[in-house]
């Protein structure tokens, strides 16, 4: 198997807290650090109740605290809504702490609704700047040249790298033009998965980063004892998609034992088309589908959602994983 790695939503649950849902991301990524996973990344979202990584550079720090190996980063950062310089100085600043650990993945989305992205200062038309705002962050985390007046510190030499994280055409072009490497998001926008990596693959350019692409894959895993168990613990999943759906996103819920009785035939569609890229079951049921899923993609690494309402299942899922796709601890 390919390099797995995890992304968190930290997601706040019906029964918790922020700080318990940030404080259960540490601890899952201690956990996956002495499994074998490669890195655990986290995700900037704001102005939702179901999510507690919207200081994503905050939780990272964090989370770095609290393991000693894995690779902590953003899964990630939305750059549009920050100056490029705050961002190299952020990164640079747990590059100095968590030398050789820190990972930045950027996006183009605001991660948020219109109303507040102005609460951030910031307007729809900043996200048109983003392939000009990956090249400043880049400059910033470089070395500083001679007779450069702004320098980010810590920031500068740092050289963090880069990720252009996608879920359309427009991230695989932009990441194979400035030759750094692409994660694509079909955990939940599985229809563009395979163009976008033909394209990224097709026309990447090496840079001083990479010399060859490298294509991380987001998929949605939960692994139980049985295939029965583990379709009931992703209840809680389908039910946050239908929300969404709703207009009613809101903290996550316990799973239920008939997700029929939750969502209408047209909600049922539409969640299954969002998750289609989901592998759910026993051990075995979900090595065949993540061998698959490698095969057709040619994925060079795997990086997985386990959104799982309860911390000892989703721990205990984390585990299962890891031993069906054959990791081994450091």
């Amino acid at each position: 198997m390919i390099p797995l790695s995890i992304l968190d939503l930290c997601r706040v649950t019906q029964e918790g807290s922020a700080g318990a849902a940030i404080r259960n991301a540490a601890d899952l990524a201690a956990l996956a650090e002495t499994l074998g996973f490669a890195r655990y990344w986290v995700a900037e979202h704001h102005n939702l109740a179901g999510i507690a990584s919207a200081a994503t550079s905050v939780v990272i720090g964090h989370i770095a605290q609290a393991t000693k190996t894995i690779r902590v980063g953003a899964g990630g950062v939305m750059l549009p809504n920050h100056a490029p310089y705050l961002i190299a100085e952020q990164f640079g600043t747990l590059e100095s702490l968590y030398p050789g650990r820190i990972d930045l993945g950027l996006g183009r989305a605001p991660g948020t609704d219109q109303l507040t992205l102005r609460a951030l200062r910031r307007g729809p038309e900043s996200a048109e700047r983003f392939p000009q705002d990956v090249l400043e962050l880049q400059a910033f985390l470089a070395p500083a040249m001679e007779g450069q007046r702004i320098v980010a510190t810590p920031g500068a030499g740092t050289q963090v790298p880069l990720w252009i994280l996608g879920s359309s055409e427009f991230g695989a072009m932009l990441a194979a033009e400035l030759g750094l490497p692409y994660a694509f998001a079909s955990h939940f926008a599985p229809d563009m998965l395979l163009p976008a990596l033909e394209i990224y693959r097709s026309r990447f350019k090496p840079s001083e980063q990479l010399a060859r692409p490298h294509a991380m894959v987001a998929c949605n895993v939960i692994v139980a004892e049985s295939d029965a168990e583990a379709r009931r613990l992703a209840t809680t999943q389908q039910m946050s998609v239908v929300n969404i759906f709703r207009g009613r996103r809101g903290l996550s819920l316990p799973p239920i034992d008939d997700i029929e009785t939750f969502w209408s035939p047209a909600e049922k569609a539409q969640a299954r088309r969002w998750l289609a890229r989901s592998f759910i079951g026993a051990s075995q049921t979900v090595r065949a589908g993540l061998d698959a899923f490698v095969a057709e993609t040619a994925a060079d690494e795997l990086i997985i959602v386990c959104d799982v309402y309860d911390h000892a299942a989703r721990r205990r899922s984390l585990e299962l994983t890891a031993r069906a796709a054959g990791l081994h601890a450091p």
